[in-house]
């Protein structure tokens, strides 16, 4: 397992850290994309503005100091939007039933934030896991899952896995740790 104590945030200001860069990217494209379809873009035209908001990342996070007071995820959504607005002017067009009043509301607060932050939380925790799942032994995997998700006691996991019991607890604290890891920096 390559693990490092640096958060994601600070590799990716550092030059060469391509690693870095493609677990932001493998992270964050399903979030990013699911945010552009809900602002009424085309499968196409939301992946396109998912690679513009890339690009921006690639310009500004090599500056970017992490400020744990505040939101990576707003920020990321707030240069989604700017990026459709940037869009839309050069366009000149009106955007797809779209209204001025809803336009506003989309750079204010979001009434339903706690369910979008549930919502960004899943994603991400999911995204991580699938992305982590190759670097455990499936036993280890199992048991984990087993334990954390689907609650099974950990002597009844031990048995139907044929592992100790005191295996079964270290499967859980590796993944989870390893899961905290990934997603230092990430999650406010």
């Amino acid at each position: 397992m390559n693990t490092t104590s640096v958060s994601l945030i600070e590799r990716l200001r550092r030059p060469g850290e391509e690693k870095a860069w493609r677990r932001l990217v493998e992270l964050y494209t399903p979030l990013l994309d699911h945010w552009a379809q809900r602002m009424g873009l085309a499968e196409q035209d939301a992946a396109d503005l998912v690679q513009e908001v890339f690009a921006v990342l690639v310009q500004k996070l090599p500056e970017f100091l992490y400020d744990p007071s505040k939101s990576f995820r707003g920020w990321l959504r707030t240069i989604l939007v700017n990026r459709w607005r940037d869009g839309q002017r050069r366009r000149a067009l009106a955007p797809q039933a779209r209204s001025p009043h809803d336009l506003e509301q989309l750079a204010q607060a979001d009434p339903t934030e706690p369910f979008w932050e549930a919502e960004y939380r899943r994603q991400l925790v999911g995204r991580a896991l699938d992305l982590m799942r190759s670097e455990f032994q499936p036993v280890t995997w199992q048991a984990c899952e087993k334990v954390v998700v689907a609650g099974q006691p950990a002597a009844e996991v031990a048995v139907e896995l044929g592992i100790s019991i005191d295996s079964v607890y270290a499967a859980k604290s590796r993944v989870l740790r390893r899961l905290r890891q990934e997603l230092a920096g990430l999650w406010e």
